[in-house]
């Protein structure tokens, strides 16, 4: 497994691959591995010849007052993962790498209404950096494939929305939430939880899924609910965000026959922000 930190050595090293036709699967992460990003990795190994995961914490992602500073980093730990996966390339840059000038002068991409509800709410720059710093790793190491988790439903809608509109030339693959046993779903921002807040952080899942039986049984009104499942969240130590039963291919408000559809959910439990979702057909009895 290579370690590379700087874009020029980065396409030198892949050019003699592109050149024989090898594909290139490409694992964008932040960092601190843990398995959901480990089954991006084993997806990419699966349909591509070569896998290269980046990590880097990225600031244009990052609002005031969030967790930047403190985000977790464990480069050493994260390579010998990788390792053991057998991944081919860890791209490493520092900031001056992505962003040589100040990241407020920097050229911004932006997905509009897509990235402004939900999240986008709360968090008003989170997508336009990562947009714009996919773009940018999508430019420097021009992969066949890209892998991003389920988990981050409307990140992953934004990325296919910027690659379909700017003509990109990489297929996005959609990887499934990977849970931890008690149903939550894994993310680096769980470690800053207790394991008693860990438990109870587990209480969002399965609070979607009781919206989803709902629905499943006939539930039609979607604001009373949702309002239900918030007011449960909030007594039981959560502060919410939003619930919300969007439509899966555009995460508009579901419409009488719309029939995929998909619940979202961000809730703050002490100063940790968690969200997950629920896709499901209306009338199967599964809600995943």
């Amino acid at each position: 497994m290579r370690i590379i930190k700087d874009i020029a050595s980065l396409q030198t090293f892949l050019k003699p691959l592109k050149q024989a036709a090898k594909t290139i699967g490409f694992v964008p992460t932040m960092g601190n591995l843990h398995d959901g990003h480990l089954s991006l990795v084993e997806a990419s190994k699966k349909q591509a010849d070569i896998t290269v995961v980046s990590i880097f914490v990225n600031p244009a992602q990052f609002g005031a007052n969030e967790d930047l500073a403190t985000y977790p980093r464990t480069f050493e730990e994260d390579c010998r993962q990788l390792q053991q996966l057998q991944a081919d390339v860890v791209f490493a840059p520092d900031n001056k790498e992505i962003y040589p000038d100040d990241v407020k002068k920097h050229t911004q991409v932006k997905i509009s209404h897509l990235s402004e509800q939900l999240c986008g709410i709360t968090r008003p720059v989170f997508f336009q950096g990562i947009t714009t710093v996919v773009c940018k790793l999508f430019n420097i190491v021009q992969p066949d494939l890209a892998f991003f988790g389920e988990k981050d439903y409307q990140q992953l809608l934004c990325i296919k929305q910027m690659v379909n509109d700017l003509y990109i030339p990489v297929a996005i693959i959609g990887v499934p939430t990977v849970r931890e046993e008690s149903g939550l779903a894994m993310s680096s921002r769980n470690n800053y939880l207790s394991a008693e807040k860990k438990q109870k952080a587990a209480l969002l899942q399965q609070q979607l899924q009781w919206l989803c039986a709902q629905v499943q049984a006939g539930g039609k009104d979607y604001t009373n609910l949702e309002d239900q499942v918030k007011q449960q969240l909030d007594n039981t130590g959560f502060k919410s965000d939003y619930i919300s039963i969007r439509r899966q291919s555009d995460l508009a408000t579901p419409e009488k026959n719309d029939n995929e559809l998909i619940i979202l959910a961000a809730a703050m439990l002490d100063n940790t922000r968690l969200i997950d979702n629920i896709t499901f057909k209306k009338k199967d009895e599964l809600c995943n």
